[in-house]
């Protein structure tokens, strides 16, 4: 079965950057639709960002168009976020999530993506 495992959320000061991961294993890498999510306490879980099978295709959340930036390395089965310019509004679990399909494609609904990470945590102090 899939697994998807994040890694390198923390606790920043606002303005500051983190790069978060997210490691694949279990089926092939480049089958799958990748997207991350985002819930902070008290809140839904929201969209931020989604890439598709082959990297060329992206969407973000308005709230974070032009902060964050979405990307793959098909060769290290690895997805990453990196966030830049937090807000104390970025504060949040973030998680992973992945679905086969066909290329081209960006799922940006929660229930359109089958396997999910444990989540990583993101602090944003002021």
């Amino acid at each position: 079965q899939v697994q998807l495992v994040e890694s390198g959320g923390g606790s920043v000061q606002a303005g500051g950057s983190l790069r978060l991961s997210c490691a694949f294993s279990g089926r092939t890498f480049t089958n799958y639709v990748l997207g991350w999510f985002r819930q902070a306490p008290g809140k839904e879980r929201e969209f931020v960002s989604g890439i598709s099978r082959g990297g060329t295709v992206t969407r973000y959340a308005a709230s974070v168009k032009g902060r964050f930036t979405i990307s793959r390395d098909n060769a290290k089965n690895t997805l990453y976020l990196e966030v830049n310019n937090l807000k104390p509004e970025d504060t949040a679990v973030y998680y992973c999530a992945a679905r086969p399909h066909n290329y081209g494609v960006v799922f940006i609904r929660d229930s359109k993506y089958e396997d999910w990470g444990q989540g990583t945590q993101v602090t944003v102090s002021s």
